[in-house]
């Protein structure tokens, strides 16, 4: 029988995108932290960059959760298989509260805190505006009444005289006002074209440092340590999977793109899951059955990725010999032929006889729901969704590359050669867990041949 426990829990919501809510939502985590709690972050909606640089701060895996890729009882039941153990539960939002898939609440903040019954903090730039900003709050809380908007922070404030006009605009509205956060250079993070930029760890820690300090000047901390508690769910553990399955995983700084559920999901089919670097690592995990390689920035590293030739005919070598890979992405742009950036052309795997080139404007952007196909090596029939996100293009397809999805309004995707499968779209496997026991089967009967 499951038991259920109560932690403080909330939600870290922007009145719209370039609000401030991870530089908020990175000094919470760490002002938590310090007072010797266990912190278990996650990130509404498709953003596989953020999850990162919570888990490099609070040294543990940061969860996604997305209503519409994983719905309403795939996001209850990651947020409370995650928080297990934690002491309280933060969740960054996504664009502005209210912000979903196309015009619908699906994949929102908004939608998410209503699933989940978790309280949400507005993170709202006051950068350019004083009385207007009571209005703005007044109104995101009547928009939907049953959304539990319970605080507000204005981010970015000019000085003390500022604050008390901000704090004066809010006698209208029930949401309390936890502070207000003074506008600084020093808090800042860099973005690409992907989102924020991927900083090392020590970087996020400084980062997160400075941006906990200023909260505790500014901001009513415990506060939401005070507010509502959240239920949660504990779940017994999973019978452990007796035959182990080692699937080989890029991991670097050219590719770290992915949604922990999957990988923990591999896991709980039995795989052991073996990192390795197409940077660094000039031959592959011993004796893995399977490869994933996952979204990132090859155009960066590609003169490294190119320079290390064994590896890359290593994997085109197992590839080409039947092993199953499952790539995304940037993970489509190494399994290549060559990669173009800047005029500059590196080869890459040669696994797929295109060219990837990087253009100067977005290429794609948006949630993907792709059906399979008999081509595909891991699933023939179904749906699953994802996301896509991209500046980068295929050159030139040619002719007679198998396709594994269909999209609606949008012909094929999911490119196949033998067992691999590469493809633009972010899986995320909880909207269709056969996907991901499809591939572990097939990389179980790879592991088997010769035994």
């Amino acid at each position: 029988m499951s038991k259920v426990r109560k932690i403080p829990a909330f939600i870290i919501a922007g009145a719209a995108s370039g609000s401030g809510k991870t530089l908020i939502t990175l000094g919470m985590l760490e002002a938590l932290r310090r007072r010797g709690l266990v912190v278990q972050a996650f990130k509404t909606g498709p953003d596989y960059i953020d999850p990162g640089i919570h888990g490099a701060l609070l040294g543990r895996p940061s969860y996604n959760l997305d209503t519409w890729m994983m719905g309403s009882e795939g996001v209850r039941r990651t947020f409370a298989k995650a928080s297990s153990g934690a002491d309280c539960a933060v969740i960054e939002g996504v664009m502005g509260l209210y912000d979903g898939r196309g015009t619908g609440e699906d994949g929102s903040t908004a939608h998410l805190s209503k699933i989940l019954g978790v309280p949400v903090v507005l993170v709202a730039n006051a950068e350019k505006a004083s009385r207007s900003m009571g209005a703005l709050v007044l109104g995101f809380d009547v928009y939907d009444p049953k959304v539990d908007l319970r605080w507000a922070i204005f981010n970015r404030v000019g000085s003390p005289r500022h604050a008390e006009m901000l704090r004066a605009s809010m006698r209208k509205s029930k949401v309390t006002l936890l502070g207000s956060v003074g506008r600084d250079k020093n808090l800042r993070m860099d973005e690409r074209h992907l989102g924020l930029v991927t900083e090392s760890a020590q970087e996020i820690k400084e980062i997160a440092s400075r941006a906990a300090d200023a909260i505790e000047r500014s901001i009513d901390v415990d506060a939401l340590l005070k507010g509502p508690l959240v239920k949660v769910r504990m779940t017994g553990e999973a019978t452990p999977v007796k035959e182990k399955v080692r699937i080989g995983v890029a991991l670097d700084k050219a590719f770290s793109f992915y949604y922990r559920e999957n990988l923990d999901m591999l896991e709980s089919l039995g795989a052991e899951l073996c990192p390795f670097s197409p940077l660094k690592d000039e031959s592959l995990p011993h004796d893995i059955s399977a490869l994933y390689i996952g979204g990132g920035y090859p155009e960066i590293y590609a003169a490294r990725l190119q320079q290390n030739e064994k590896l890359r005919h290593s994997i085109k070598k197992m590839a080409m010999g039947g092993m199953p890979v499952y790539a995304e992405c940037g993970g489509l742009m190494y399994l290549g032929r060559a990669l173009e950036h800047n005029g500059k052309k590196s080869r890459m795997t040669g696994i797929f006889p295109f060219t990837t080139r990087l253009l100067a404007r977005r290429k794609a952007l948006g949630y993907r729901e792709v059906s399979f196909t008999s081509g595909c090596p891991f699933l023939k029939k179904g749906k699953i969704r994802g996301h896509e996100f991209h500046y980068s293009e295929i050159t030139r397809m040619p002719d007679g590359i198998k396709r594994a999805y269909r999209e609606k309004d949008a012909g094929g995707e999911g490119f196949t050669v033998k067992n691999t499968l590469a493809s633009y779209v972010h899986l995320h496997f909880a909207s269709n867990p056969a996907f991901a026991s499809g591939f572990m089967k097939a990389a179980k009967k790879y592991g088997s041949r010769g035994k």
